[in-house]
């Protein structure tokens, strides 16, 4: 799969706007935890993404996506996983993430573009995430409450979003239930 996008800056070397994405192989999952362990101050989402691999009622392979650099290495990451909304299916879009010297140049967009697109295509209907109101809108989400679609835990608003993507199709309402791994 390709996506397109257009930097915000060119602050870093990487001048590249079109980046290649593609399913996480068995190769990719040293690179994968090198993004994870890069993008994030401590070592749980790394070990989030190991955990949610380990777990066959959490992991949809093909859902596991890396945007490659010009070299053929990943440099973005995005991973959609099972979950619930009150026992029905829904999947969870986390986390997302590229190293400093790659923000802002597109490859995490179109990672998360790509999974997206992947869950789609297999046919699944309601995503979740967690995140930056500022960013995820941009994908299509919506803040999750205008669905009745609430978290488990205390929230703002903004930030627990939701995306129907098909929007001819009825999604669950009621409170999610993330998989084991994400220990909530």
């Amino acid at each position: 799969m390709n996506d397109t996008d257009t930097p915000d800056f060119r602050e870093n070397e990487i001048t590249m706007t079109a980046w290649t994405t593609r399913s996480e192989t068995a190769a990719d999952i040293p690179a994968i935890r090198e993004i994870l362990l890069a993008a994030f101050p401590t070592a749980l989402e790394a070990d989030l993404v190991d955990a949610l691999r380990a777990d066959p009622k959490a992991w949809i392979d093909g859902l596991s996506m890396v945007s490659i650099d010009p070299d053929g290495a990943p440099a973005g990451y995005a991973l959609i996983t099972r979950c619930h909304v009150d026992g029905e299916p829904a999947l969870a879009l986390a986390p997302c993430a590229v190293p400093p010297s790659v923000q802002r140049t597109g490859a995490g967009s179109a990672a998360i573009r790509s999974a997206l697109d992947a869950a789609r295509a297999m046919g699944e209907n309601l995503v979740l995430v967690l995140g930056h109101a500022d960013y995820y809108p941009r994908f299509g989400f919506t803040p999750a409450s205008r669905f009745g679609i609430r978290a488990p835990f205390d929230v703002p608003d903004e930030a627990m979003m939701a995306m129907a993507l098909d929007g001819t199709r009825p999604v669950p309402t009621g409170t999610i239930e993330y998989p084991a791994a994400f220990g909530v």
